[in-house]
């Protein structure tokens, strides 16, 4: 089923700490995938000031079982108060590719 893979969208303020997170939850199967988005604009109000900022978007494709983990991880090497990270559920997809992501993210053994 294709909802069993979610992308999770997290901005980051360089090219450095963008690279960083992805390589370290695609290393610990957090992530099956991570694209990095090198250059978005965000606009968005911070405690009471309008800010535009140069940020890098990144993609990363997980699965709902391991979101938490992933959250938990970006959360720590993360260099935002409040950083973003927010996960959509896949509706549909190419089947083979779905199934690889599944495959490739999962839970640390315990």
């Amino acid at each position: 089923m294709a909802s069993d893979v979610w992308i999770t969208f997290i901005t980051v303020g360089n090219a450095d700490q963008a690279y960083n997170i992805a390589k370290t939850v695609v290393e610990e199967n957090l992530a099956a995938c991570v694209n990095i988005l090198p250059a978005v604009r965000s606009i968005y109000r911070w405690k009471g000031e309008l800010c535009d900022d140069a940020e890098c978007l990144l993609m990363a494709k997980t699965t709902p079982d391991v979101f938490p983990l992933l959250k938990a991880r970006v959360k720590a090497l993360h260099s935002y108060e409040v950083p973003e990270i927010i996960a959509v559920p896949v509706q549909d997809g190419h089947e083979p590719y779905l199934e690889w992501v599944k495959k490739e993210t999962q839970p640390p053994s315990r």
